[in-house]
């Protein structure tokens, strides 16, 4: 299908799936919107986060995390896919065994976003509100800036974490304990 033609109506996930032509992009409400490539230090933290999460999911036997923007499907009819830098999804969301290929019809139990210097704080709460109301438990935003986390839910106000601080998660990780400094390290 032409891109003229595809631009001049809102897409689907499934279609949006099929159109992966490298450049960073995301789908919402049907419409097609780039994203710049991150720095190096965007991915830095990122990776620090798929460690940490991902070691910890690991050795428990907890779950599977996803990096580089894997796509959530976070509303239907329009459409919106968007990437959460990193995201961990239990066993119990995502069994155990081969992951289907696709988006997968499950949101995962959380989310981890990494603040980049363009993005405005309202613009942000408004992607975690999308997550949140897509099925994701917590989102939790790394702010390099303030070196802080700010832990959002559908439980109450956000909780902003600094150096000082422990993150833990004991609803969707059981036992795990993050130190805020060892992000920033």
């Amino acid at each position: 299908m032409a891109t003229a033609e595809l631009s001049q109506r809102l897409i689907t996930a499934e279609e949006f799936l099929l159109m992966d032509d490298g450049v960073p992009s995301e789908l919402v409400r049907g419409r097609i919107v780039t994203m710049n490539v991150p720095a190096p230090r965007h991915g830095y933290f990122c990776a620090r986060i798929v460690r940490f999460v991902g070691n910890f999911a690991d050795d428990h036997d907890q779950g599977r995390v996803m990096s580089n923007d894997s796509g959530v499907v976070t509303e239907r009819d329009p459409d919106s896919v968007r990437g959460p830098d990193v995201s961990f999804y239990s066993y119990k969301r995502l069994p155990k065994g081969p992951i289907p290929a696709g988006y997968l019809d499950v949101a995962p139990d959380a989310a981890f976003e990494v603040r980049s210097p363009s993005d405005r704080w309202t613009e942000t709460f408004a992607r975690v509100n999308e997550l949140l109301n897509a099925g994701v438990q917590v989102v939790c935003v790394l702010d390099p800036r303030t070196e802080s986390l700010t832990v959002c839910n559908n439980e109450g106000p956000p909780n902003v974490l600094y150096k000082g601080d422990i993150l833990t998660l004991p609803d969707i990780l059981p036992g795990f304990e993050l130190p805020i400094a060892k992000l920033f390290e």
